[in-house]
């Protein structure tokens, strides 16, 4: 399966993420789904995780990761600095967690929503599943 990001794909935050992604992926690591899409809704059933979860998922080689622990080890695979962020596992999960969490919740409100789930550019098409 691969590196399977999935993503809120009318978040403003969300999918810039995915665009400062895909800018630092140039080796196509990741592939990316959003969690409204078809795919993204199988694979949440495929994982028995809520169709209605408020996280990013990341999943790598058949195993998921939620938070801060999906967008660390995401990081972690990013040309550039980004590696270094993994100094961050340090910090116990919950307490990184926390600060996931409060942007989660608060993501609509401080960034903005669109009406319809992100499209991407021609160069990077064949990087979503759906």
């Amino acid at each position: 399966m691969g590196r399977i990001i999935l993503f809120d794909g009318v978040c403003n935050l969300c999918t810039s993420s995915v665009q400062f992604i895909l800018k630092r992926d140039p080796s196509g690591h990741f592939k990316f789904a959003s969690l409204q899409g078809e795919t993204g809704q199988y694979l949440l059933k495929k994982f028995g995780l809520s169709p209605d979860i408020n996280s990013i998922v990341f999943i790598e080689n058949e195993k998921i990761h939620f938070e801060s622990t999906a967008a660390l080890k995401i990081c972690r695979e990013l040309s550039g600095a980004w590696k270094l962020l993994n100094v961050l596992f340090i910090i116990p999960r919950p307490i990184r967690d926390l600060l996931y969490k409060t942007i989660a919740k608060n993501r609509y409100k401080w960034f903005g929503k669109n009406e319809t789930c992100m499209l991407p550019r021609p160069e990077w098409k064949s990087r979503f599943l759906d």
